[in-house]
């Protein structure tokens, strides 16, 4: 039986009295595009936290590829093979796309602290750069100041610097949030292009793109997972209908 890409046992996490996360079990699969959903002030992005080593449990364990990582801060998960976005586009605007692109890939390229180095001089830094902005498709924006950019293209380019570093766990947070329907598809596109053969989890609120893109669904609600299963059996069921998704997946289907 093959180890899952994350597994969280028994997690929760408290803020004073108040009980945010309440005893989570879940497993995700190498390699599934997995979705959390939930309605405003589920615990969804306290869960994220969690997971990404911003917040530490209150109670149970968080593990990456069957290692506990609950302890650990967040750039030590990441040099373990995750990597996440956030809800607030995260990039340096005074930066060009290429070097923002540059920049997530000092480390998992050996760089590090590297200040004999001239980045301009390692052709394998930029040989590696290029690909990524080809595989985002933003090779004709190489030499733009990355703060001018769409707002879909700073989305875009954040994602590429996500995936700069190597990860094999991609996590997102609203990736589509305040796009147009051009603008989504677009995103949901490049989502599923470079996380191919990587596992994704995404927190997102549009279930167009969540059923477009998810293997599975979860629904949090009030800390609790009521529902954790294919999207065709999260839709026909009453418990996330009732709590959650009604109206919601009425717009889908129309």
């Amino acid at each position: 039986m093959s180890v899952a890409a994350i597994e969280l046992r028994q997690l929760s996490k408290s803020f004073g009295l108040a009980r945010i996360i309440q005893t989570i079990d879940l497993s995700i699969a190498k390699g599934e595009r997995h979705a959390i959903i939930g309605p405003n002030g589920a615990g969804k992005s306290t869960l994220f936290n969690l997971i990404t080593g911003k917040y530490h449990p209150t109670e149970g364990s968080i593990l990456l590829h069957g290692e506990a990582v609950d302890k650990l801060k967040p750039y030590e998960i990441n040099r373990r093979g995750l990597s996440r976005s956030f809800q607030i586009t995260n990039i340096f605007p005074k930066m060009t796309v290429f070097e923002n692109i540059r920049c997530g890939l000092l480390w998992t390229m050996n760089y590090k602290y590297s200040f004999w180095h001239l980045v301009d001089r390692q052709p394998d830094l930029t040989e590696k750069a290029e690909a990524i902005l080809e595989q985002i498709n933003m090779t004709g924006r190489r030499n733009m100041l990355a703060g001018v950019l769409t707002y879909a293209e700073q989305r875009a380019l954040e994602i590429g610097i996500t995936i700069a570093g190597g990860a094999d766990i991609i996590m997102l947070d609203e990736p589509t949030a305040g796009m147009s329907h051009s603008e989504t598809d677009y995103i949901v596109g490049l989502i599923r292009n470079v996380t191919e053969n990587k596992t994704l989890v995404v927190v997102e609120h549009d279930m167009g793109v969540v059923f477009d893109l998810a293997d599975r669904i979860s629904v949090l609600v009030y800390g609790e997972i009521i529902a954790s299963d294919t999207p065709e059996n999260v839709r026909a069921n009453p418990k996330v209908q009732e709590a959650y998704l009604g109206s919601a997946l009425e717009e889908v289907e129309d």
